[in-house]
């Protein structure tokens, strides 16, 4: 009602007019003519919408270009993998970014889905989707004038209806934004374990040092920018949660908490978006891979244990597994085989 009010005496002054001269431009019987903001404002929430996640879509391709890119320049490094926290068996440094970028990219492409809903819109349903109070073209007007925008097509709600107080396009977005949330979130869980240490812990990779951590600590520098999606991705997840009880909240044919919708929504888009930029800007892009300290780590042969067991059987690559570290041995000497004959069935 404020923008009526503010459109009304903008004409006003463009006609010459002095402000509040509604019996010339009225807010509601002129600029309002068959509107009702139970059409106007889920329209511009999925405006807003499909504008906003162009940019987060963006940054999120951006990022998984950014993991592919790291993931050719380890290719030819080898660590050792680890299930549970253990020890397992010898796996590319190069593969585990590469996997990055493949996971990000599934999220982006499954999130077409709940954004090609918002391109469904209800201009002239007015106040319950009767569109009482309208001419029988003016939806179709209105829908042909929003797909003037560029690259956003919209159409017509086949039942207005429906569309009036479902908000089920919000739900399963909510839901795509949280997935790729935890996503990113257990993607820099792995960034803060990999780089931990660097002297007491796994420092297989380096994070950019961006700025001390602590005074009382000299030298100490924390992973702050995987703390910082962490944290978005529970703010995320906890937006989900909201628009899912708003969403279950409405009544007959309107549901009156669309603006918690609009804000939760459109603040996740927006946190993730700067997320996936930090994280690409900020992190990833100089990552570096401490190959001496990996090679250390995998060298020890006791992963390849594992890819004996076709040869030895399993009871017995487990004895050989068990025995080398109690004996402080390397598995070679525990198996009693030289390197060259071991190492032609693992190719």
């Amino acid at each position: 009602m404020n923008i009526n009010e503010v459109i009304a005496n903008r004409a006003l002054g463009h006609l010459g007019f002095p402000r509040d001269r509604y019996d010339v431009i009225h807010p509601n019987d002129h600029v309002n003519l068959s509107r009702s903001t139970n059409d106007v404002y889920p329209t511009a929430i999925r405006l807003a919408m499909l504008l906003r996640h162009q940019s987060l879509d963006r940054e999120l391709r951006q990022l998984a270009n950014e993991r592919q890119r790291k993931g050719s320049e380890f290719a030819g490094v080898v660590k050792l993998g680890r299930a549970q926290l253990q020890d397992a068996i010898p796996v590319i440094l190069g593969q585990d970014f590469t996997a990055f970028s493949t996971t990000i990219r599934d999220g982006i492409v499954r999130r077409e889905e709940p954004v090609s809903l918002f391109h469904k819109v209800t201009p002239g349903s007015t106040a319950i989707s009767t569109g009482i109070k309208t001419k029988p073209d003016y939806a179709g007007i209105g829908v042909e004038e929003l797909s003037r925008l560029p690259q956003l097509p919209f159409v017509a709600a086949s039942n207005l209806i429906e569309a009036c107080w479902d908000t089920g396009a919000f739900v399963l977005f909510s839901w795509m934004s949280k997935r790729t949330a935890t996503k990113l979130s257990k993607i820099s869980n792995d960034l803060r374990l990999l780089s931990c240490g660097p002297r007491g812990g796994l420092a297989e990779i380096s994070l950019p040092a961006l700025r001390p951590s602590f005074s009382i600590m000299p030298g100490k520098v924390n992973p702050v920018i995987p703390a910082v999606v962490n944290q978005v991705a529970f703010q995320v997840i906890g937006a989900d949660l909201t628009i899912t009880l708003v969403a279950e909240a409405g009544q007959l044919q309107l549901n009156v908490m669309e603006p918690v919708i609009a804000y939760s929504v459109l603040q996740s888009i927006f946190l993730l978006t700067i997320a996936a930029r930090t994280l690409r800007e900020k992190c990833i892009a100089g990552v570096t891979a401490n190959v001496e300290r990996c090679r250390s780590t995998s060298g020890s042969k006791h992963g390849f244990v594992t890819a004996l067991t076709p040869l030895i059987g399993c009871e017995r690559a487990t004895d050989f597994a068990t025995a080398a570290p109690k004996s402080g041995q390397e598995i070679w000497t525990v198996l009693q085989l030289p390197c060259t004959r071991v190492a032609q069935p693992l190719a």
